[in-house]
């Protein structure tokens, strides 16, 4: 797998521009799946990624050599949403059963429960962990958004909500966002219980939100809806700085984006299975590829790397194909 690099560092070896991002195609795939990712999600600091299927499967890659390290199945509960902790072999995941709302913390090492969270009466369907301490968020169809430490089996707050909730921590974990009915709400993570320190509009977009992420660096936010908007926001000012239009996507599936290392860019899946590149000072559309898949993918950007993932029915790895740019042909 030419083109990724093994070791993490805080930037990319090359710098992304347009033109590398344009080259990107897939340079490997797995095609071992009996059922449609539903999410997945790189360490922040190893050259892991997981991923959770409808095939109740939660799978453990090594990017830098493209092996499959261990598979993992949840036959009893199913699995849905999946997130590493601070240990790249520890994750926590949601379950798709329809019963049991309890998310579980999992040592992929040894295949054991660690920690039940018991509070969700409805699918789980946004989960954040923050990146410095050992907490992380929950939003529900219940209309709640839990408040959780990974050392303890009940929550430490809940939120109501309005609506279908998107959640997210910033890098610096100071700050978390819910997202829902056409707002963003910025909380203070140490007094949220005084209610959000800002609320963002999204320009009238009342459908559901999907997915709300931050940045690298902090400085932006992007959130999807079910009616195929990716909109970006300046995460201090709340100002809107752009919409991207995807094509709308059902009410059973998600529509995921991704920043790039640098924030510079916005990956997308799209509601007929499409994959779509924006860059965010231009607010233009630079790159799209068409693929067999008729719904949207999930998308991830590796961390300090010129790679994305996406899943589907299959996983895919997107590289830079360097013989299609002028300025790098000749190099090894």
């Amino acid at each position: 797998m030419v083109g990724i690099q093994p070791e993490r560092e805080d930037k990319v070896s090359l710098e992304l521009t347009e033109e590398i991002l344009q080259s990107m195609e897939i340079g490997m795939v797995f095609r071992d799946y009996n059922g449609r990712i539903s999410s997945m999600d790189f360490h922040k600091t190893s050259s892991y990624l997981v991923t959770a299927s409808d095939d109740e499967s939660i799978r453990l890659y090594d990017v830098s050599s493209a092996t499959c390290l261990k598979t993992i199945n949840s036959k009893k509960y199913g699995v849905d949403l999946v997130r590493f902790t601070s240990h790249p072999t520890t994750v926590i995941y949601s379950s798709k059963n329809g019963w049991d709302e309890s998310l579980r913390l999992l040592s992929l090492n040894d295949n054991k429960y660690l920690r039940y969270f018991k509070g969700h009466h409805d699918r789980v369907v946004s989960l954040s962990l923050c990146p410095r301490k050992e907490c992380f968020i929950s939003g529900s169809l219940d209309r709640t958004v839990l408040l959780w430490d990974q050392r303890a089996e009940k929550c430490q707050g809940l939120l109501h909500v309005q609506g279908r909730p998107a959640t997210a921590y910033d890098d610096q974990g100071l700050v978390f966002t819910i997202a829902f009915g056409g707002y963003i709400r910025m909380f203070d993570s140490r007094k949220y219980e005084k209610g959000p320190f800002e609320i963002f509009s999204v320009g009238g977009d009342v459908s559901d939100a999907h997915v709300v992420k931050f940045s690298n660096d902090g400085r932006l936010m992007l959130l999807t809806t079910m009616d195929g908007n990716i909109h970006v926001l300046d995460s201090f000012r709340g100002t809107h700085l752009s919409t991207y239009n995807v094509k709308p996507v059902s009410t059973n599936s998600t529509l995921e984006a991704s920043f790039s290392p640098e924030g510079m860019f916005v990956v997308s899946g799209s509601g007929d299975g499409s994959v779509h590149a924006w860059s965010v000072r231009s607010g233009k559309e630079i790159a799209s590829w068409m693929t067999f898949e008729t719904e949207p993918h999930v998308i991830k950007w590796a961390p300090g790397n010129l790679m994305f993932a996406t899943g589907s029915s299959e996983l895919s790895f997107w590289i830079p194909d360097l013989s299609k740019l002028a300025a790098y042909v000749g190099r090894k």
